[in-house]
């Protein structure tokens, strides 16, 4: 191993015998933490080229178990998303892909930090499994085209222990490391396409534009090299997506999206993301066809009833379609008045996550338990103006004594003379 750290370390090519060697020290325990944490700050400063990237990312994915859903008829397209603020674009985006008949076999996560996880949104509706067997999860889309599911079986071992050292060694944003971790649970995942949403901005794990970019491309040329069929899209997070954060708010959020309201811009996220695995599942030849069908599902009623199949289908309870009540709901609500008159120029989307967290919405360890009913809705958003006095924001609480969130919240939101929306859809990578 000292061999292998070394030759990284003076800008060489591993070959893939060598990346073997480390998968297989990993998992198998016989390589010290030490020594993976030297290979890891060696790869963050001298990257990797992009035969190594496929060749980890293989490696990694080779290192448990690979799903096989050949069995469901038709191209299976999947959807990842780099994580932010308020992100519930997975929940209204399976639905709406599944309502034109294409697979949607979708693996998601939980969230740690400022990041919401689509599996602790789900978990707010009453019953809901997250964690099914392979063999049911197979079964439910072959038959109803979509499942939301915790990871099945031991997906990526590797990529685990290797997550949970990049996290205390500050190698978190090496591209390569980022690139193969995703990359390798995608595969394994068994999908035939996949379209990457990439988050750019203050709240996303790239800050620019330009190392957003970067990782989209590393991203669809791991994809293309084992033969998927895999495009990227770079989407703001420089505020929160939509208008509201917190577990059981962004289900709300998800729904008004499938009954045809929501806000715009987690609509048009929707859409065009919902486009692309639409061309990539071969039921559009372009994407403005594509776009059409989508309109047409989400007019027609038939993606909300796909997701209110889902939910059923995974024991939680249907009704939530038409009561929002069912879910936890918090004791206050509280607004957030403004303390002057003009345009909201600035809303840090990482920070208004920190302070959903602070109310219980979010995890800063993985063991911490969760509130659903806690969060924040955004009455005002970046370009929106605004009296004095008027509410910025409402907060969502358990407690009255929420100082500090006050304090996080309105140090994170500006109000100049004047400011306009930020784009949406800022790069397509294909």
């Amino acid at each position: 191993m000292v061999d292998v750290i070394a030759k990284k370390r003076n800008g060489g090519e591993l070959n893939a015998k060598e990346i073997q060697y480390f998968v297989d020290g990993v998992v198998n325990q016989t390589i010290p933490d030490y020594q993976i944490s030297a290979f890891l700050m060696a790869v963050y400063f001298k990257d990797m080229t992009s035969k190594e990237r496929l060749e980890l990312t293989m490696k990694m994915m080779q290192s448990g178990d690979q799903l096989n859903l050949t069995s469901i008829p038709g191209i299976k397209v999947d959807k990842h998303s780099t994580g932010g603020v308020g992100d519930k674009v997975s929940l209204p985006l399976a639905a709406v892909v599944a309502a034109t008949g294409i697979p949607v076999p979708m693996i998601s996560g939980r969230g740690l930090g400022h990041t919401g996880g689509t599996l602790d949104k789900l978990e707010a509706i009453p019953g809901y499994q997250v964690e099914i067997s392979s063999k049911e999860f197979i079964k439910q889309v072959a038959k109803d085209k979509l499942a939301i599911v915790g990871a099945t079986g031991d997906i990526a071992p590797a990529d685990k222990k290797i997550y949970s050292l990049r996290d205390v060694t500050a190698t978190v944003d090496s591209i390569p490391l980022i690139a193969s971790s995703i990359m390798s649970k995608k595969i394994a995942s068994g999908t035939d396409a996949l379209v990457i949403d990439v988050k750019t901005g203050a709240g996303a794990f790239m800050k620019s534009l330009e190392d957003s970019i970067e990782l989209a491309q590393a991203l669809v040329d791991i994809g293309k090299g084992v033969g998927l069929k895999c495009m990227a899209v770079i989407s703001d997070m420089n505020q929160p997506l939509g208008n509201k954060i917190g577990n059981s708010l962004e289900i709300e959020e998800s729904i008004d999206i499938l009954k045809n309201k929501g806000p715009q811009d987690v609509r048009e996220l929707v859409l065009t993301l919902g486009s692309y695995m639409v061309v990539l599942g071969e039921k559009a030849a372009t994407f403005d066809e594509a776009k059409k069908m989508l309109e047409k599902v989400i007019a027609d009623g038939t993606a909300l009833e796909c997701f209110r199949k889902m939910i059923i289908d995974q024991g939680g309870d249907g009704r939530v379609i038409d009561d929002y009540s069912i879910m936890p709901q918090a004791k206050f609500r509280i607004d957030l008045p403004a303390r002057e008159s003009g345009v909201v120029s600035k809303i840090k989307a990482d920070e208004i996550g920190i302070a959903s967290m602070q109310l219980g919405g979010g995890r800063q360890k993985a063991s911490d338990k969760l509130d659903y009913s806690v969060g924040i809705e955004l009455n005002k958003k970046i370009g929106d103006p605004i009296s004095k006095d008027d509410s910025l924001l409402t907060i969502y609480s358990n407690s009255e004594d929420i100082d500090d969130v006050k304090t996080l919240l309105y140090d994170n939101i500006e109000i100049a003379k004047s400011a306009s929306a930020p784009q949406m859809i800022y790069q397509i990578v294909d």
